[in-house]
């Protein structure tokens, strides 16, 4: 297992927006776990019909007292951080309370309709998104994403969200060629918007876990670009349930490593702290919880 000495799990999500397990569930497993920075990054709050249930609400008060709540619980073993994963359609800006934020792209809007389409939910939704808004052109829709995920890197996130999330779909390019030159350009560009003095670039095993994917995002060619620019990177679990806050670690790790990585960064309240890829370092008690 070639992980780091320390390990951070900054993007997490809870029954407050759409885990399965409760804000103090997911800090105990992630304490159990070794974590030694946790990060609660609960879904910011949209008006997208198909949103509603899975995003925290206009007012998130109950979530941040409750991360408050586990910060004062776990001062001096773990430290907590408060974060929001900011969709790229929220209307609400980033709150000044967060102590930092990822930013992400889970839908189009279409100007035409009125209409917000799910990227990530299913392949009938993302085949309409295609069909109604690109001509059925699913490179077209590719690049669209793109675009919005290179505005959002404009706004100078704390972390990237899932970058190539456009792909959760598409194992095996069932609906598109991932190495077409259309993809990768567009992909690139987005890449290329992204401020490496501001924002990590994060390697994410979520979709692995939920059984979506075989390989952590993003693509390693990403990845390589990514640290051609000076960029860094953090391993991040994007975990829905208590039993995935480190999962597939080890393996984000070795797609690091192909892409020239020798080292990650952890996320504390007191900013980056490097934290090189040891030959026999774990978070203690992870094995349980990697797969």
């Amino acid at each position: 297992m070639n992980l780091t000495p320390e390990c951070c799990s900054v993007h997490t999500h809870s029954v407050l927006c759409d885990g399965k397990g409760t804000l103090a569930e997911m800090a105990a497993a992630a304490y159990a776990a070794g974590v030694r920075f946790f990060g609660a990054s609960g879904h910011s709050h949209t008006e997208i019909p198909h949103d509603a249930g899975n995003v925290l609400p206009t007012d998130p008060a109950e979530y941040r007292k409750q991360v408050l709540r586990l910060r004062t619980e776990y001062a001096g073993r773990m430290e907590v951080l408060l974060g929001i994963e900011q969709d790229s359609q929220s209307v609400q800006p980033v709150p000044d309370w967060a102590d930092y934020w990822i930013g992400s792209v889970h839908n189009l809007y279409d100007p035409k309709t009125g209409k917000y389409h799910g990227i990530d939910w299913d392949r009938e939704r993302l085949t309409a998104c295609r069909d109604q808004m690109f001509g059925g052109d699913m490179l077209a829709l590719t690049e669209g994403y793109y675009r919005d995920v290179a505005a959002m890197a404009d706004r100078r996130p704390a972390i990237l969200g899932h970058i190539d999330l456009v792909t959760k779909l598409n194992r095996g390019n069932a609906l598109f060629d991932e190495d077409d030159p259309r993809c990768r350009t567009a992909a690139l560009e987005a890449l290329h918007h992204t401020d490496p003095d501001a924002t990590l670039l994060e390697v994410n095993t979520g979709a692995i876990s939920r059984g979506y994917r075989d390989t952590p995002y993003p693509a390693v060619f990403l990845l390589r670009e990514w640290r051609g620019m000076g960029g860094q990177i953090i391993l991040t679990a994007d975990a829905h349930s208590p039993e995935t806050v480190v999962y597939g670690y080890g393996q984000a790790a070795e797609l690091a490593r192909a892409a020239g990585f020798r080292e990650c960064v952890l996320l504390t309240g007191r900013g980056w702290k490097p934290s090189p890829f040891g030959l026999n370092a774990s978070c203690s008690g992870a094995e349980k919880l990697i797969k």
